[in-house]
């Protein structure tokens, strides 16, 4: 088979998964990459000259991951072909189909709480094939494959083994996942590219909910008591539904304290588990908790579970700690995160305000597509307005039509921010801005570096400067 955009982080992980199922994938890509790399080594042939549009002879199957579109050169020669191209969703859904499958959905947090998933069930001896949207080493990475049947005495014990992965609610490619277990995290105005209003969003939602078999079967759904409209979403479900939530009305209730980021589970005012969140902030602590507690629906123990995410250590660009460098003034923290949506920057940043203590906090992000940044372009002002400093990089360009692109840019929300009296530039290139940070940057202040194109790399060139060796003078 071939993989058309097989270095992106879902459709890299299928391919690992695949092939070491026994299948012969190869794939191609826009441009070389440390995922491409990682492919390569570990014997997936990939090419990197989509444009003349070759296809192997040798193939019988072509995935395509949601960013190709379908004037791809590779997509048309293989239709030309005869040969049958299905979306990366729909290649992960037939996948699932053979497996038990725990399908995660959200706006936000499908990554973190899928990591903290895996590494629950692994720690507790599930053995789970996973495809996670981000890097986490203490997993061994984006994607494994597991056991051939689940293990233990759990409720799905000897059916088909696990199968862990994030759906995305993108162009409604989670209604193609084939969940047995399925966790819906919260549900907010978003790709309005594709659905156009929030009402078509939580319609989309309910339809992926209604994948879940009936409770008989095994079927069940966790879904957040606030912030999920759980009432229009499960409307109708067969399968069974448990709630959670810092409410003492939902069937989990959630218990945190910020200050030692300790978090607790109960039920019926009763104790199930507690353990200590590394990665700060209430959106953790309510992505450990649906770990825990889908960890548990998938047969582990309540303290075994909660002992496994006291030692999660979190996973890339998930409000990860770059580290310290020496400045104008003394030390500043730098941290990098995925962050690209206006409920993720607010939560973020304030999360790391409280657990850094800065004088000033200094954010760089990079808005991702420009229908998103249009839409919700008063939303993301308002939660960029929790730093004190902002440079805005350009809008990342990716699916967007040039019409599109045209109709906002990163002046507009540079102007929104200033309006709100926060301190805000547009600055471009990158190195710039790595230029800008040296110039401006002071002792006590917490850098982020935050959005989810190639941001990514401001927060590396800025902590790979020599100057992080030899102090500035004061």
């Amino acid at each position: 088979m071939t993989c058309i955009g097989i270095g992106g982080c879902g459709l890299s992980g299928l391919a690992l998964m695949l092939q070491s199922l026994g299948a012969r994938c190869r794939g191609s890509d826009a441009t070389p990459s440390v995922v491409t790399d990682g492919l390569q080594a570990s014997g997936i042939e990939v090419s990197f000259d989509q444009a003349a549009g070759q296809i192997p002879d040798a193939c019988d199957l072509v995935i395509a991951s949601a960013a190709v579109p379908d004037d791809h050169p590779e997509v048309r020669a293989a239709r030309a072909r005869g040969l049958e191209v299905i979306t990366y969703a729909e290649a992960l859904g037939r996948t699932q189909a053979a497996h038990t499958g725990i399908s995660i959905a959200g706006t936000h947090g499908k990554s973190t709480t899928a990591a903290m998933l895996c590494h629950v069930m692994l720690e507790c001896g599930l053995d789970p094939s996973f495809i996670v949207g981000a890097q986490c080493n203490q997993i061994g990475g984006g994607s494994r494959t597991g056991a051939g049947a689940v293990p233990g005495d759990g409720p799905y014990r000897g059916r088909p083994g696990y199968l862990v992965a994030e759906a995305c609610e993108f162009n409604r490619s989670f209604h193609h996942h084939r969940p047995v277990i399925a966790a819906i995290l919260n549900v907010e105005e978003d790709h309005l590219d594709v659905y156009g209003s929030l009402e078509h969003v939580v319609e989309a939602f309910h339809a992926f909910a209604d994948l879940v078999p009936a409770a008989a079967e095994g079927g069940r759904l966790l879904i957040a008591h606030e912030g999920a409209h759980r009432r229009v979403i499960t409307r109708g479900l067969q399968c069974g539904v448990a709630t959670f939530g810092f409410s003492p009305a939902a069937d989990y209730q959630v218990v945190t304290d910020g200050a030692v980021r300790r978090v607790g589970l109960l039920q019926d005012g009763l104790w199930l588990a507690q353990w200590t969140n590394a990665m700060p902030g209430e959106h953790n602590a309510l992505n450990a908790a649906a770990a825990v507690i889908l960890a548990h629906d998938a047969g582990a123990d309540w303290e075994a579970a909660a002992a496994a995410l006291d030692g999660f250590a979190g996973l890339d660009r998930r409000m990860q700690r770059l580290g310290t460098r020496v400045v104008r003034g003394g030390p500043i923290v730098v941290y990098d995160d995925y962050g690209h949506h206006p409920t993720e920057i607010d939560k973020t940043l304030r999360a790391l305000r409280a657990a850094e203590r800065p004088q000033r906090l200094v954010c760089v992000f990079q808005p991702h597509q420009h229908s998103r940044t249009r839409f919700l372009l008063d939303e993301f002002a308002q939660s960029l307005a929790a730093a004190d400093i902002v440079i805005v990089p350009d809008i990342y360009f990716v699916r967007d039509s040039e019409l599109e692109r045209q109709r906002v840019s990163s002046t507009d929300l540079v102007s929104r921010l200033t309006d709100r009296g926060v301190s805000a530039m547009h600055l471009t290139p990158f190195d710039a801005i790595v230029d800008q940070l040296e110039v401006m940057s002071q002792g006590g202040d917490l850098l982020v570096i935050m959005g989810a194109g190639p941001v990514w790399q401001i927060g590396a060139a800025f902590m790979d400067r020599e100057a992080a060796a030899t102090p500035l003078p004061a």
